[in-house]
């Protein structure tokens, strides 16, 4: 029985020894473990230091190809800027020829541009005002939105003159090229043109005077100046200061108006020929 008790009490003996150094190992491990991550991470810390030197004192291979990219950038912008120039010029040497040739060929008048140079809104190019090449850029694209609108009158334009050129015998007809009334009917050469200035003869003071006067006897023949259709034939009366008128339209951007009659003898949505007698002269309306 005591020998039996003596191999119990030395097996508890050696349990109890072996949990200590179990224990000691597993601190150990982490230990090891903990100081592996520390030196890791402060590799990690000082390898990133160092990179951060380097590259503010040093250009790197990235650094080297993003200021490549840049260089290649404001090249492909000043090279943009050079061709719309280019363009520009052409298409101002194609208005010039357009205004000046084309349509003087043609008697019409310059193309109206009313409603097509809108100003485009402020914050359109706003995304681009802190971008380190909006000097660059904004402008680029601002000569780019011109270049787009005046092409696009260019074309208009074309239209206008292609149609004008297929139905150049109808306009040549229609474009007011005659006298209202016969030039030796008139008293003395008597003609009142145009002026901003001019006595009025009713109501005795100045104001503007938007129409060609021609002074003869009350009954002479008036003449329509070209190939056209009747808009108005009143006969009625006063017709804002008008009197007795009647308003042609020539098509091709033409009318006339022939006001102050004594007899108007067409009617409205008649087509009249040019020389065809409409009216004659008198001195009704203002």
């Amino acid at each position: 029985m005591k020998g039996n008790d003596r191999k119990r009490a030395s097996a508890h003996a050696e349990a109890a020894q072996g949990a200590p150094q179990a224990e000691v190992s597993a601190v150990t491990v982490r230990l090891r473990i903990y100081r592996t991550i520390r030196k890791v991470l402060l590799g990690f810390m000082l390898v990133s230091v160092a990179n951060v030197l380097f590259s503010y004192f040093f250009y790197t291979p990235k650094m080297y190809r993003i200021n490549r990219e840049n260089r290649d950038l404001v090249i492909r912008y000043r090279i943009l800027q050079e061709r719309i120039r280019t363009a520009q010029r052409q298409l101002d040497g194609i208005r010039h020829r357009d205004n000046h040739v084309y349509r003087a060929l043609f008697g019409t008048d310059s193309l109206s541009i009313e409603g097509v140079w809108q100003p485009y809104p402020a914050s359109k190019y706003a995304a681009l005002a802190d971008d380190e090449f909006a000097r660059l850029m904004v402008p680029a694209w601002e000569q780019m939105d011109k270049l787009a609108r005046e092409l696009y009158l260019a074309s208009r334009s074309m239209d206008e003159l292609q149609t004008l050129s297929r139905n150049k015998e109808q306009l040549a007809s229609a474009i007011p090229a005659i006298w209202p009334i016969d030039r030796k009917a008139l008293h003395g050469n008597h003609i009142g043109a145009f002026t901003h200035r001019r006595f009025h003869p009713v109501l005795g003071y100045t104001r503007p005077h938007n129409g060609v006067d021609f002074g003869c006897d009350r009954g002479t023949p008036v003449f329509a100046t070209g190939d056209a259709t009747v808009v108005t034939a009143d006969g009625s009366g006063y017709n804002g200061g008008y009197g007795r008128m009647i308003l042609l339209d020539h098509e091709f951007g033409y009318k006339t108006r022939y006001a102050h009659l004594d007899k108007v003898l067409v009617e409205r949505g008649q087509r009249v020929v040019r020389g065809q007698i409409i009216g004659l002269t008198g001195n009704t309306g203002l």
